[in-house]
């Protein structure tokens, strides 16, 4: 059995308690550990968990560890990975996983060389739709992708950056973009490839924050698949949509922080009726979530392989990133490589100042 902690005891780390306590046969959460001793010693009671440390240092020092789940304040997420990888120990961090280009490939060189793994948690990809729709669209089935679209229209009222580390650069490293949208476009990215090109806006509209609370991008893909991509926190009907308009079917998906098959539907074009009936088949009821990422991390870590979702897929989501509020930001098109270690935007997503910096 996988011996499992986790860093941060905040409100996500009850899905990664969760999903832990039903792959239980799999998997033990043996410890946390938090800054706050109060709320650490708390989670442990509510959890059934054995043993709460004071930080990191404690809990490696203690504990026999396969697997670290770090559901921290974004700006922690890097240096306690790098943590755990100088002890030899699997990392699964919470999105973002870093706050810069920067960040993700002082990972990579981190990793390679150390026997631990870092994986993101990136859990829409894992929801059997999603992986129902790759291997269609890779088998070819769809036809050629055409068109798509990704909205995360969420509401975040202003009490909800009150919390101290919500809405900078510093803290978070970026607004909606990193830190809401940033689920839904992975699943767009996983799905559709390599992206070219990327044309952008970000504004901060409403709230009292250093970052957008809003951005708009049009992305040209690889395979030449148009798509547009919205990041909100003022949007009061909450949403998460994506839509894929393929050759022989459309299908898109309306959720909000997690979907079954139910959410999904699918049109096909006149004349591939065939399509939508493969779709249909072996309906599932599985809501997508950390549960089903956790179980394909463990069926890795047994078999010796990578856990999903690797630095390497990491790093795609977070040029992505970068590109679009390099675009935003410089009014420019922004290709895929143009981010380079010597571009401001690598070494932080502000780059060189939001338009909106001077108002602050």
């Amino acid at each position: 059995m996988r011996r499992a902690a986790i860093v941060g005891t905040g409100a996500i780390a009850a899905a990664h308690a969760e999903s832990l306590r039903a792959l239980g046969d799999r998997v033990e959460l043996v410890a946390v550990a938090d800054v706050d001793g109060e709320r650490a010693a708390a989670f442990a009671k509510e959890w059934g968990v054995p043993r709460a440390h004071p930080g990191l240092a404690e809990l490696l020092r203690a504990e026999r560890l396969d697997l670290v789940h770090v559901c921290t304040p974004p700006r922690h997420h890097v240096p306690i990975a790098l943590d755990c990888l100088a002890a030899d120990v699997h990392v699964l961090v919470e999105k973002p996983p870093a706050l810069s280009l920067s960040e993700v490939d002082l990972l990579v060189e981190a990793e390679r060389a150390s026997a631990g793994r870092v994986a993101t948690v990136f859990q829409h990809r894992f929801g059997p739709a999603a992986i129902r729709l790759r291997r269609m669209a890779a088998e070819g089935v769809l036809g050629r992708s055409l068109v798509a679209k990704c909205d995360t229209l969420w509401y975040r009222g202003d009490a909800y950056f009150e919390v101290p580390w919500r809405g900078t650069w510093d803290s978070e490293g970026g607004g909606p973009t990193m830190g809401h949208g940033i689920h839904q476009f992975d699943l767009l990215l996983s799905i559709l490839g390599p992206w070219s090109e990327i044309r952008a806006l970000a504004a901060r509209q409403a709230r009292a924050v250093q970052t957008e609370d809003v951005s708009m991008a049009l992305v040209t893909f690889a395979d030449g698949t148009v798509a547009s991509v919205v990041n909100s926190l003022l949007s009061p009907r909450e949403t998460s949509e994506l839509r894929f308009d393929f050759e022989r079917a459309t299908v898109e998906v309306e959720h909000l922080y997690g979907y079954t098959d139910a959410h999904w539907a699918i049109t096909p074009a006149p004349g591939h009726d065939d399509v939508a009936a493969s779709w249909r088949e072996k309906p599932s009821g599985v809501v997508s979530g950390h549960r089903w990422q956790l179980a394909a991390v463990l069926d890795a870590l047994d078999s010796g392989e990578p856990p999903p979702v690797t630095l390497a897929d990491t790093r795609i989501t977070m040029e992505f990133i970068a590109a679009l509020y390099a675009s935003a930001f410089t009014g420019t098109v922004v290709k895929a490589g143009d981010i380079g270690p010597d571009d401001p935007f690598y070494k932080s997503m502000e780059g060189a100042g939001a338009p909106w910096a001077d108002a602050r």
